[in-house]
């Protein structure tokens, strides 16, 4: 696909976007998008990561029908031994600001890269809530917690369109690789912040327009335009200072 960089006449901070047809490089919340990888079994082609949690098109339409019915086909991608070396998993845990006893949620969890990290954070008094649209995922990642003696990761399945939780009654939600994915993302950032305590963030981290990897470029987001999406949510946010090479972060704090 032709690289699309963002248009001089575009003010709000989005990709400009041709029409060309349906994207079929779309797939299914968590997200990584490996430039290249090879094609896990029984699968003809491989998305590449940012897709494993079920994420909706970027542009507002209805899910793209693509499942992931066996997780552990995905495991390796997800969890590839070079991932920390880009994602830099401690450095965006560390913006977090996690304390011991906090509620944090892992939105498009996926495999569960994020989750033992997490689960150290809040510590034994604490809970990472683990979301997901794919039930084998869900089942991954409970299997995962059970082997690694996580008692403070509760898996759930959700809908495409609701993270489905409580009002005021988280305080951190992690979503990596992910945002870009998801329709009508200002409807979503008010069901965030609904749940956000007083006191608790989104962080968003998603793919610079740079990046080798990541999805299709003409369904990336600039950072401004991340952060104007959860504003129109609720949230005071703004784009971070941060070591990642290849992608942003952006966090979004409850006003309240």
């Amino acid at each position: 696909m032709d690289e699309v960089l963002p248009d001089a006449d575009d003010h709000d901070g989005s990709l400009h976007v041709p029409r060309v047809g349906v994207i079929s490089s779309l797939v299914p919340l968590v997200g990584i998008l490996f430039a290249a990888c090879a094609a896990p079994p029984h699968r003809a082609a491989a998305p590449d990561v940012a897709t494993a949690a079920g994420a909706a098109p970027s542009d507002g339409d209805a899910p793209v029908d693509h499942r992931f019915e066996h997780a552990e086909d995905w495991v390796s991608l997800f969890d590839a031994p070079d991932r920390d070396a880009w994602q830099k998993p401690d450095a965006v845990v560390s913006l977090m600001e996690i304390a011991p006893g906090m509620t944090v949620v892992d939105l498009g969890a996926g495999t569960g890269y994020f989750l033992g990290r997490l689960s150290r954070a809040v510590g034994a008094a604490g809970k990472v809530i683990a979301l997901d649209v794919e039930p084998d995922m869900v089942r991954y990642m409970r299997e995962r917690s059970e082997r690694e003696g996580r008692e403070n990761v509760d898996p759930r399945i959700v809908p495409y369109d609701d993270p489905g939780l409580a009002p005021t009654s988280v305080d951190r939600v992690l979503v990596v690789d992910t945002w870009h994915h998801i329709a009508h993302r200002d409807a979503y950032a008010q069901r965030l912040a609904d749940a956000l305590a007083p006191g608790g963030a989104v962080f968003v981290v998603d793919f610079t327009i740079e990046s080798e990897r990541g999805p299709p470029r003409t369904h990336r987001l600039l950072p401004e335009a991340v952060a104007r999406e959860l504003r129109e949510g609720g949230l005071d946010a703004k784009v971070l200072d941060e070591p990642l090479p290849e992608q942003y972060v952006v966090a979004g704090r409850s006003p309240r």
